[in-house]
């Protein structure tokens, strides 16, 4: 797992607020960016001279330093939606030649690219809750942006510390998906690969599911990759059918059908890291604003994947409504704590949660990432690590900006009035937080521990009444043979199979034939090879 951490120095004409403070040197790289006079705006970007001083870990870096990171045009503009009330503020970077075409440099280690963005961790006290989110993300194997911490200062103007970090892009060392080009228009060529995301501002198009069934509520997608001016007709229609075809299968009454359900159109381990992400953080905005999603052409993987995960902000703890500073409860039930808030989340994560399967195997991997990336002690190194990298950067940056212990939008209660006291919060907020999800996390499957009740080897686990036996599953303690029957009330036998059945969850075979039944009451029989049995009278509704 790689860590980017750094400081910045930027220097744009713009006012702002706060006390004055002077820098001229840093534990950090610094970087100096020059407006030359001009103001910079939400839109178009406008040109500055950018400078960035960065002598390498362990050395100290002097505003009169060399440029020896960067030294040339870019292109900047002020990003992001409500946080540009706040008097710090947030910048895409666009890196440009002399005669101002974009340029690609590989900034702090990072891969190329000429886009970047300086975030401003203004309400966010702790500074860290995007590159812990991103970090975790990494650690899952799910790619996410690497991240800098930076010192800025605004012509002259010295900002706050700032986190420098990578834009979600495709190419090889970022979202690593096929090219496209306006003639990819038919065949396998205009299947792929695509970035779109569920966002405030819809450019793409909408779903056809409502959340929480209001007609008046809407999902919204945007074209993220193509661009929305580059993405032709024929690669537009395709990706919506695309989605469409994955939101048609997850509301069908197939959805768990590992052939035909969900599945069939989604990478499942990708969902459930992207849950786990937003569980841990409980981010508020999480599933339903800032959300991306990505899939590569068909020839190489005909799945829509979750991800990369963005703008965590909001998360651990840092949310005082829509119970977002709670330790308990699902981030993924939004809309059931906030049915009044305009952005909703889709049907996907409630309806995900009812697969027996999906359940199961989110089980299994977070008793597997327990034990390593988000163990309690590996997630504290990781919190003290960055604390460490900001120590000296964080004193001039509430000197600039003495908010501790002051409300800022939408800090809860209690707000420490130091910065040792945000990362005590956090902690003892992660370790809770860790703990509900350890409790609560779905009991079922391969991965769960036997019941002490049961002395047995076999356990059915099927809704009764039962509409869909795709939502049936056999426990089974070990691997093992197992004759299974159906019968009706008339003593006929409507379905006999064996399964191999393996330690742990196992679907209920013939299921698809199962929910051709007529209504009424069924027996169940399951025997071993030993003679165990066990029998269940279900109603078929």
């Amino acid at each position: 797992m790689k860590k980017y951490f750094t400081l910045i120095i930027f220097i744009v004409a713009c006012s702002h607020s706060g006390a004055q403070v002077t820098l001229t040197s840093s534990d950090l790289p610094i970087v100096i960016i020059n407006t030359n006079g001009l103001i910079i705006t939400d839109e178009p970007k406008i040109t500055a001279d950018m400078a960035i001083v960065n002598n390498g870990n362990g050395q100290r870096n002097n505003i009169t330093d060399a440029y020896n990171e960067y030294n040339g045009k870019i292109g900047i503009e002020i990003r992001g939606q409500s946080s540009q009330s706040f008097p710090m503020l947030s910048y895409t970077i666009e890196l440009r030649d002399e005669l101002g075409a974009d340029m690609e440099e590989p900034l702090f280690g990072m891969p190329k690219e000429s886009d970047w963005v300086l975030y401003a961790p203004y309400t966010d006290k702790t500074l860290m809750h995007n590159v812990l989110a991103y970090t975790i993300s990494n650690s899952l194997g799910q790619w996410a942006a690497h991240c800098k911490f930076v010192e800025v200062i605004l012509n002259g103007d010295y900002v706050g510390v700032y986190v420098f970090m990578e834009k979600i892009k495709r190419d090889n060392d970022r979202v690593d998906i096929q090219k496209m080009a306006p003639e990819d228009i038919a065949g396998d060529a205009v299947t792929g690969g695509y970035i779109f995301s569920i966002d405030k501002q819809a450019n793409g198009w909408f779903s056809n599911y409502h959340p929480n069934n209001n007609p008046n509520a809407y999902i919204q997608f945007s074209y993220v990759y193509p661009k929305l001016e580059d993405i032709v007709p024929e690669q537009e229609q395709y990706l919506a059918a695309s989605v469409s075809s994955f939101e048609d299968a997850l509301a069908g009454n197939d959805f768990q059908d590992p052939v035909n359900g969900f599945r069939k159109y989604a990478d499942e381990n990708s969902f459930i890291d992207y849950l786990i992400v937003n569980e841990v953080s409980r981010n508020v905005d999480g599933y339903r604003l800032s959300s991306y999603f990505h899939k590569d052409r068909n020839s190489i993987n005909n799945k829509i994947f979750a991800g990369p995960v963005w703008d965590y902000d909001l998360s651990f703890r840092n949310a005082d409504y829509c119970d977002g500073s709670l330790t308990s409860g699902w981030a993924y039930d939004f809309n059931s704590v906030c049915p009044g808030d305009y952005f909703q989340l889709p049907f996907w994560w409630k309806q995900f949660m009812q697969d027996t399967a999906f359940k199961a195997h989110l089980l299994c991997r977070w008793k597997e990432v327990r034990q390593t990336v988000l163990s309690n002690e590996h997630l504290f190194k990781l919190i003290d690590s960055v604390n460490t990298v900001v120590a000296e950067g964080q004193v001039r940056h509430f000197s600039k900006w003495p908010i501790l212990g002051t409300y800022v939008w939408p800090n809860p209660q209690p707000i420490p009035d130091t910065y040792a006291g945000e990362i005590s919060i956090l902690k003892n907020w992660l370790t809770d937080r860790m703990q509900w999800l350890d409790d609560n996390m779905p009991k079922v499957g391969i991965c769960t521990t036997w019941p002490a009740t049961v002395s047995g080897t076999i356990i059915l686990n099927m809704p009764n009444p039962v509409n869909n036996f795709y939502g049936a599953i056999i426990q089974s303690k070990e691997n093992q043979r197992l004759n299974i029957r159906v019968i009706d009330v008339m003593g006929r036998v409507v379905m006999s199979s064996t399964l191999q059945a393996k330690s742990g969850a196992n679907n209920f075979p013939e299921a698809g034939n199962l929910n051709r039944l007529s209504r009424g009451i069924y027996f169940i029989q399951i025997v071993n090879d030993r003679g165990e049995k066990i029998a269940r009278k279900i109603l078929r509704l």
